[in-house]
């Protein structure tokens, strides 16, 4: 009996002790958690706040204008348009088939689309981007609840087809897809804004607790080279040429030849910058005719020939050749030659254009008759090496570093590939082939003192306020021709001109220089050509410099007698303007 009750007590004990380390263990516990709270509270509120909103809050993107790109003149080529994006948010539709079908009578969609998107149960659901805003006011006006009108920006080109190879479009993003576009995107774009908005648990946007707003900043306006006027006038003249003689395709290009700012680029056909996805009605016939797919057929409608693509210049390119002869000394001015016709090269008879030969004269008169044995005899003097280097030193084999995307490089011999005939059609520019931008860039380095500069567009991107300017610098190598020889080449250009194959260039009043060219394209006998000429004024103080290409003209295909008058033209308009507004 002792011994029980002994042992009873002991139990007693012993319960009473995890009684207390129990409570204990408790207090302590109770005490570390509220410890935790009050640090959780009092320390760590602001950032728990902060999560708990992120948990709450739905973003959407607010699109930032994108910059303008502005002319010369001032005028805006490519601005922003007011769009709107409708959504829908499904737990607050109240009544879903008025906004079905209120919804397809204004977007024009099916009822099948929309039903989908608005029964669908998610936090927002988008119905459709780039609505009119007209369209977007009188979706807000019904004030349905539960559907939503954002605004944003869609890209918009007052002048559609003005420039469209060279401005460039933007895609669905806002952001840029070819031309200019694309070059200056990184100062075009601007930063989005957002619209913070509070959900419920399951991410359902809740009406009525409003919104709160980051505003989204403006892209910076690109300022260009490029003059509205001349560029209008260049495009005229361009189709007029397209039209009259049912050619593939017809380029201008205008240049200032001392710092390289391209005051027109013309490829004709161009396209609509505002329906960039629509073939024009070229490429619609060129479709049904070869069955090519859209896609490549939009490809080869965006390409731009002055840049993209490269040709055989003919007889323009003999500027070249006179500036390397001159500069290195294997002829001058006044030496004599003697054409019959044709010329003998190892064992291959090239001929003269003119079948007769030009008989006696002296250089000046070979370029002025654009004598294609004279300037062989003159690529043989200066040797196969020594050409060579002038080709580079010229800046030929590089490309130019215009400010537009895809720019092709030169197609050329590889020295230890060029033999004395490949020598003599290199001289009056066969055999190989160049840009047209590549051509006209040489030739601005040779007739300004020797300096190669970088042709371009971009001059500056401002932000709205004018408190941000970025100005743009280009690459300029100095001294690939001596003054001398400078000289020399503007003397005998102006003669050309004046009194030889380039007359039809002559402007009244103005003194012009250049050359004409006249070649024919691959495959040799398919009696496809290329009208060229390149003119520059004043031709004894060079500022501006214009080159027309007309690709495979029907009838007569002569450089003189269909791309000159086009210069001619170009010249009597725009060189009193620019007079007139003192370019320099």
């Amino acid at each position: 009996m002792t011994s029980q009750n002994s042992t009873g007590r002991r139990n007693m004990t012993i319960q009473k002790k995890k009684t207390f380390v129990l409570c204990v263990v408790s207090v302590v516990t109770l005490l570390l958690l509220g410890v935790r709270v009050g640090y959780l509270m009092l320390m760590c509120s602001d950032y728990y706040t902060a999560r708990a909103t992120d948990l709450h809050e739905r973003e959407r993107d607010i699109k930032a204008a994108r910059g303008r790109i502005i002319d010369a003149t001032g005028t805006v080529l490519a601005d922003n348009k007011t769009v709107c994006t409708i959504s829908v948010i499904h737990s607050q539709i109240q009544e879903p088939e008025q906004v079905i079908d209120m919804l397809c009578r204004e977007l024009g969609l099916s009822e099948e689309y929309v039903r989908k998107r608005v029964e669908k149960y998610s936090a927002r659901e988008r119905i459709k981007s780039n609505v009119e805003k007209e369209v977007g006011d009188r979706i807000r006006n019904y004030d349905m609840a539960g559907v939503k009108v954002d605004e944003d920006y869609k890209r918009y080109y007052p002048y559609d087809t003005l420039a469209s190879k060279v401005l460039g479009f933007t895609g669905g993003d806002n952001q840029g897809i070819i031309g200019l576009e694309v070059t200056y995107e990184k100062y075009l774009t601007g930063k989005k804004g957002q619209i913070l908005t509070l959900t419920d648990a399951r991410g359902i946007e809740l009406d009525g607790m409003g919104e709160r707003r980051k505003e989204p900043i403006a892209g910076k306006d690109l300022y260009i080279s490029l003059d509205v006027n001349i560029q209008k006038y260049a495009e005229q003249l361009a189709k007029q040429a397209y039209e009259t003689k049912q050619a593939a395709g017809v380029s201008i290009i205008v240049m200032n030849v001392n710092n390289g700012e391209i005051l027109a680029m013309v490829d004709i056909p161009e396209f609509h910058l505002n329906e960039p996805y629509t073939l024009i009605e070229e490429f619609q016939i060129q479709q049904e005719t070869t069955k090519e797919s859209t896609q490549d057929l939009l490809n080869k409608m965006w390409r731009n020939g002055c840049i993209n693509d490269t040709y055989e210049p003919g007889s323009t390119f003999k500027i070249i050749t006179a500036a390397a002869g001159l500069e290195s000394g294997a002829v001058r001015l006044e030496d004599n030659f003697s054409c019959p016709g044709f010329i003998v090269v190892d064992d291959r008879k090239i001929r003269c254009h003119k079948v007769a030969g030009h008989g006696a004269e002296d250089f000046t008169h070979a370029v002025m008759n654009s004598c294609n044995p004279v300037f062989i005899a003159v690529g043989l003097r200066i040797g196969i090496e020594r050409y060579y280097e002038y080709f580079t030193k010229f800046g030929l084999k590089q490309k130019t570093g215009i400010d537009l995307p895809g720019e092709a490089g030169t197609i050329m011999h590889q020295l230890d590939k060029i033999g004395n005939v490949e020598l003599a059609t290199i001289s009056f520019g066969q055999s190989f082939q160049i840009t047209p931008v590549r051509l006209m860039t040489t030739v601005a380095g040779l007739i300004n003192g020797g300096n190669l500069v970088t042709p371009h567009f971009g001059v500056k991107a401002i932000n709205a306020d004018g408190t941000s300017v970025d100005e743009f610098t280009y690459p300029i190598s100095e001294g690939i021709l001596s003054t001398e020889t400078t000289e020399k080449l503007k003397y005998v250009l102006e003669q050309v001109v004046e009194n030889g194959g380039g007359k039809n260039g002559y402007v009244e009043g103005f003194r012009i220089g250049g050359k004409t060219a006249t070649s024919q394209t691959l495959p040799r006998g398919s009696g496809r050509y290329i009208a060229s000429f390149l003119g520059f004024a004043p031709a004894d103080n060079p500022k501006v410099m214009a080159l027309a290409i007309i690709d495979t003209p029907q009838g007569t295909y002569y450089g003189g007698q269909i791309a000159a008058p086009v210069v001619r033209q170009l010249f009597e308009n725009i060189l009193p303007y620019l007079d007139e507004i003192g370019y320099q």
